[in-house]
């Protein structure tokens, strides 16, 4: 068994690394505080021109082709400087690997470039609804045939970059008469289409710099060759892109966790009480090497399921094992990582009160620590 990266691979995370730490992590603070729109807008862009927004698309369309395991690599190394710039990062690339899965010739040479190219700031995953999160086969949007156009009508939450993003990928109801799950298809709407209207932003506990909007769609018509792969064929698409987008959402989590607690090493090497730094005492040791352990089998989880989808195996119940323990890992890194500052970890002048917050939505997002539990079991028990 191999556990070391490749030459590729580990080029890929120092990148990653590197531009977080030189880009992004300066501006961290200033979008936790909704300032910086531009800037952040322009690491975007950055992140594109050197490959990170199509880490999984071939080079055909612009992108690297490095793989699942490098895109999760990127997305923790991101993570540790700016949730935010991560997860919309990690989300762009989902969008893009649906258009590379199910997409028409002409839709690929249309919408990719584009996305990973940088020409669009961010891609949209719309599939969430307010009455079907965690069962989105209740969604209600539908989308009707007339003429040679398809009109989409309802309202999707939730979506991620909502205001800037340049291409949606849109799951719609197209046979509501069909079983749950399967008179549901995928269509790709550019932004600026007539009917596509973007909703609030959100105001959340957390990843403030990443936009979260509702977008509504008013008898928006776009033509019949947005539509992607078949007809009422959108649902099992949706659910196979999920279970790829929890790796990312693992790696996200286990990225804030790791800079939380490299902030906390540092920090109790330091602090002195009682005439000594407080890195010297074992309950704070155990402390560390609880969270740390944790940190590094959620590490392990989380290549072991990118490798998976990377081989063309099966990878569900290994990506919702690294999402659950990872997300659920990093709340406990995070807090730990307060505590150990003691009443400095509560104050606004160290990152931890972000990185709490930001991790917090890890466990939701991407499907829930309970949903994850679900899959887990009823893949335990196929085997049984």
């Amino acid at each position: 068994m191999q556990f070391a990266l490749t030459s590729e691979q580990q080029m890929i995370a120092d990148t990653a690394l590197r531009l977080g730490q030189d880009r992004l992590a300066p501006l961290a603070e200033r979008l936790d505080a909704g300032e910086g729109r531009a800037e952040f807008l322009a690491n975007l862009k950055m992140l594109a021109e050197n490959g990170f927004m199509g880490l999984n698309v071939s080079a055909d369309h612009g992108g690297s082709e490095a793989g699942t395991v490098a895109f999760a690599l990127a997305i923790e190394a991101l993570a540790r400087s700016c949730a935010s710039t991560a997860v919309t990062t990690s989300v762009t690339n989902m969008v893009g690997e649906v258009i590379e899965a199910v997409g028409s010739e002409d839709q690929k040479a249309a919408f990719l470039p584009k996305l990973t190219g940088g020409a669009y700031a961010a891609g949209g995953f719309c599939l969430t609804e307010a009455g079907a999160g965690s069962d989105p086969s209740s969604m209600k949007t539908r989308a009707r045939m007339e003429g040679n156009e398809w009109v989409l009508n309802g309202a999707k939450l939730y979506i991620t970059s909502g205001e800037y993003a340049g291409v949606f990928v849109v799951w719609a109801v197209t046979d509501p008469d069909a079983a749950p799950g399967k008179g549901i298809s995928c269509f790709l709407v550019e932004a600026g289409t007539p009917g596509l209207i973007i909703g609030k932003a959100e105001k959340k506990m957390g990843q403030t710099g990443s936009v979260t909007n509702e977008v509504i769609f008013e008898d928006c018509r776009i033509p019949a060759s947005a539509l992607m792969g078949r007809e009422n064929d959108g649902f099992r698409v949706a659910v196979g892109e999920l279970a790829g987008g929890r790796i990312g959402i693992a790696s996200l989590a286990l990225g804030i966790a790791r800079a939380a607690m490299e902030t906390a090493k540092l920090y109790v090497k330091e602090r002195k009480q009682f005439g000594r730094p407080i890195a010297d005492m074992q309950g704070l040791q155990w402390m560390i090497a609880d969270r740390e352990t944790e940190l590094e089998a959620a590490r392990l989880l989380i290549l072991q399921a990118a490798w998976l989808k990377e081989q063309g195996q099966p990878f569900a119940k290994a990506a919702s094992m690294a999402k659950l323990y990872a997300s659920e890992a990093a709340q406990r890194a995070t807090y730990t990582a307060l505590q150990l500052h003691g009443g400095a970890g509560y104050i606004r002048d160290y990152p931890l009160e972000r990185h709490a917050r930001d991790a917090r939505i890890t466990t939701i997002y991407e499907g829930t620590s309970e949903i994850q539990r679900l899959i887990i079991a009823r893949e335990v028990m196929k085997a049984v």
